[in-house]
């Protein structure tokens, strides 16, 4: 580690901290140099994960892209930053226990499963990217198929007499 001050290599660590639920670590350290304090973050590199497109294409798992893509669809939602974050890794973690490979398709669908209980318009503005939606028939139905859903899990029970 170089010191962003004067170079040196030699620093020492002040004080340590978990972030981001464990994924990564923050360090305050000082150098031992010059005396200046800098921060770093370290994060633990695992198998790298790839995403197959629709196309055949292969290219390298980006969270950041996957976040740009929810929050565009949680624009002027009342979901909180840390709610979209949060879903990203648990996403980004799923696919590295399934394997080093994902395809678009498997993150997309996990996407709309995350989003359909954070938040519904959320969801809709989504799925319309995704599902390539042309008309508002296509709205109506994945709308009222959502509904649909909704209804048979919130429906009390009846009860026969």
């Amino acid at each position: 580690m170089r010191c962003p001050s004067c170079g040196g290599t030699e620093d020492r660590v002040i004080d340590s901290r978990e972030v981001e639920t464990g994924a990564a670590v923050r360090r305050r350290r000082e150098c031992v140099t010059c005396g200046a304090r800098f921060t770093t973050m370290e994060r633990s590199v695992g198998p790298s994960l790839a995403v197959l497109k629709r196309s055949g294409e292969r290219e390298p798992f980006v969270r950041e892209k996957l976040i740009a893509g929810v929050r565009a669809a949680c624009k002027n939602r009342p979901v909180d930053r840390a709610l979209i974050e949060s879903l990203a890794l648990e996403i980004e973690e799923s696919c590295r226990a399934a394997g080093g490979e994902v395809t678009s398709e498997a993150l997309g669908v996990a996407v709309l499963d995350r989003l359909r209980e954070l938040d519904e318009v959320a969801y809709l503005r989504f799925a319309s990217v995704y599902k390539g939606f042309e008309d508002a028939g296509d709205f109506a139905r994945e709308a009222g198929m959502l509904s649909g859903a909704l209804t048979k899990v919130t429906a009390p029970k009846r009860h026969r007499r």
